[in-house]
């Protein structure tokens, strides 16, 4: 799972694109907050700023690639924020 502010919602797409992951669900206007000084992203006057999350199920292999090109676009502008989640898919349907 990636969650990242909209402003790097063309970024993530592109990241995806030349990873190769092909499949994915996307999610617009997600709120929330960063847990490392990151200020909330609500869509309201005071927070007007908003989130975007994409869910992806990739091969163990490609997660390394995947976390190292999350973190690269973070250091672009870690004010803006991007941040990846990894867990075990043990099945799907």
């Amino acid at each position: 799972m990636i969650v990242f502010n909209q402003a790097n919602t063309g970024r993530v797409e592109y990241m995806l694109d030349v990873l190769g992951i092909k499949g994915f669900t996307f999610f617009e206007q997600v709120q929330g907050r960063g847990t490392n000084g990151g200020e909330p992203r609500r869509g309201t006057h005071a927070w007007p700023e908003m989130n975007s999350c994409v869910i992806t199920i990739v091969e163990d292999d490609q997660v390394p690639a995947l976390l190292e090109s999350v973190k690269k676009l973070d250091l672009r502008n870690e004010e803006v924020g991007v941040r990846a989640f990894v867990w075990d898919i043990v099945a799907t349907v």
